[in-house]
């Protein structure tokens, strides 16, 4: 369904000037924007990605992954076509990738936000998540879902390359009540020549996020040979403790695929020294992720007792009561009711 899109700005010859992410893309009539799914039409900008939805399932929560914000519930997860990076590693590469203004449309599912709510009440879900591509690329479509979705009691999930607009940020904030954030390198070449996108508008949404009271948890998936230098883990773990300590950390195990498939998976001793300096620049809770066993379960930081056990995205204990460790008493960050 093409609908006409929010946070743009008409400018002279029948060109547009879009706000939602940090390509300020000024378009010209008949043209796409980066991310593909937003179009100038005769001078108004339009969005192809309302209601479309590429990809629909149940999933846990754990899989976003966040494991601080209502765990062991299962969220409802949609996405669409299309995003505003361009990773070369991407593992969604089939759905990110294509666009309308390219001519590779794939078929989905028409799905509309009150039926996107229906569904998540029907499954027993408390959130939906808006995922697997970009969801600021579909941001109308989210925005009205997540409108409905909080009329209902429901949460709502961006997972999020973070590269939306404060403004973004500060239109969806009553409707948005967490964020997992891929913070993807901590240099800004990484950014550019990768993703073909920039570095500080994504810490600069960290930020925000956190001082709107968004939960925020971080993802970093370390590629061999790309972000694994121990410097510039150091600087993302430094970064992330001087936002919030208590902002948990996943770090995520890379696997080839799309235009890194002759790059090797990431290495366990890579994965433990990450983790490693994490704790060494003050981060209270760190995962490793896409390694089935390792580092899961959440711990109090005071006395180190085992609060919440997983297996797999399974949580199999949750000790965690009004956000306090039953032993000590140490407040644990998230949202746990």
């Amino acid at each position: 369904m093409i609908v006409e899109a929010k946070l743009y700005e008409i400018l002279d010859d029948k060109k547009v000037h879009c706000h939602l992410c940090n390509h300020h893309c000024r378009i010209k009539d008949s043209k796409f924007g980066f991310c593909g799914v937003r179009q100038n039409r005769g001078g108004k900008l339009y969005t192809h990605a309302y209601g479309e939805a590429i990809a629909v399932n149940t999933d846990p929560i754990e899989k976003k992954p966040l494991y601080h914000f209502l765990p062991g519930t299962a969220s409802f997860s949609i996405g669409t076509i299309g995003c505003n990076f361009h990773c070369g590693f991407c593992q969604n590469w089939q759905i990110s990738q294509v666009s309308p203004g390219d001519g590779t449309v794939m078929g989905g599912y028409n799905l509309l936000p009150n039926e996107v709510v229906k569904n998540a009440k029907e499954k027993h879900c408390r959130s939906i998540s808006y995922t697997y591509t970009e969801p600021t690329i579909f941001f109308e479509y989210a925005y009205d879902t997540a409108r409905l979705a909080k009329e209902e009691g429901l949460f709502n999930v961006f997972v999020t390359n973070g590269y939306m607009t404060t403004e973004a940020l500060k239109t969806i904030r009553s409707y948005l009540d967490a964020c997992n954030v891929d913070l993807k390198s901590f240099r800004d070449d990484f950014y550019k020549k990768i993703c073909q996108g920039r570095l500080e508008p994504v810490l600069a949404s960290i930020r925000t996020m956190k001082d709107l009271g968004i939960w925020v948890e971080i993802t970093t998936l370390v590629i061999p040979g790309q972000n694994d230098d121990e410097e510039e883990l150091k600087d993302i773990a430094r970064f992330i403790a001087g936002v919030d300590p208590d902002i948990p950390w996943h770090i995520s195990r890379f696997h080839p695929d799309y235009q890194f498939n002759c790059v090797e998976a990431t290495s366990m001793e890579a994965l433990k020294n990450a983790y490693s300096l994490g704790k060494d620049e003050g981060l209270r809770y760190i995962y490793i992720g896409n390694v089935p066993g390792e580092a899961t379960e959440t711990v109090c930081p005071k006395c180190r007792r085992l609060l919440i056990r997983r297996q797999g995205y399974i949580v199999e204990q949750n000790q965690v009561k009004n956000n306090v460790c039953p032993s000590c008493g140490q407040h644990i960050a998230g949202v746990f009711n």
